[in-house]
């Protein structure tokens, strides 16, 4: 069975749960995902990012709960989502220290790949401080970064 560590910022919406449980055609994939929602913190780079993008309303206004429990509703609707489709699926919230964790996950499961799954961050990836690019330099397994669907995902 191939084992991929997905980390994610935001619930998975059907078409990224589709994409990354046929990314390896017909063979077994197990998920252990590490979601870690964007923080108070992030909110400058975020209304950065949401300017290049054109989404002006959402620059000046952070909508959404950002919260813990979010976190935990967003995890526990991507983990559903993945086992729907037949996958292997576990996962943790990222409170602190996301690469360290990210590398003992790798080295704890034998992962095969990390797939980082997010939106668009244009200045942390101009100046290579997004997940991906730093997890490369930390996990010793391929690093595929992608950029999440946009679409809401819906409650079951």
């Amino acid at each position: 069975m191939f084992t991929s560590v997905l980390m994610i910022e935001k619930p998975l919406t059907s078409v990224d749960v589709e994409f990354v449980t046929t990314l390896h055609g017909d063979e077994s994939v197990s998920f252990v995902v590490l979601m870690q929602p964007r923080g108070d913190q992030d909110r400058l780079l975020r209304a950065i990012d949401d300017v290049a993008l054109g989404e002006l309303d959402e620059a000046v206004h952070e909508t959404g709960d950002q919260g813990p429990a979010a976190a935990v509703r967003a995890l526990e609707h991507s983990l559903a989502s993945l086992r729907a489709t037949g996958s292997q699926a576990v996962g943790q919230i990222v409170e602190d220290h996301p690469l360290d964790l990210l590398k003992s996950v790798v080295d704890g499961v034998n992962a095969d790949e990390v797939i980082v799954l997010t939106a668009p961050h244009y200045v942390e990836e101009f100046f290579h401080r997004d997940w991906a690019s730093r997890a490369r330099h930390k996990v010793g397994v391929p690093v595929l970064k992608l950029f999440a669907h946009s679409e809401e995902a819906h409650s079951e």
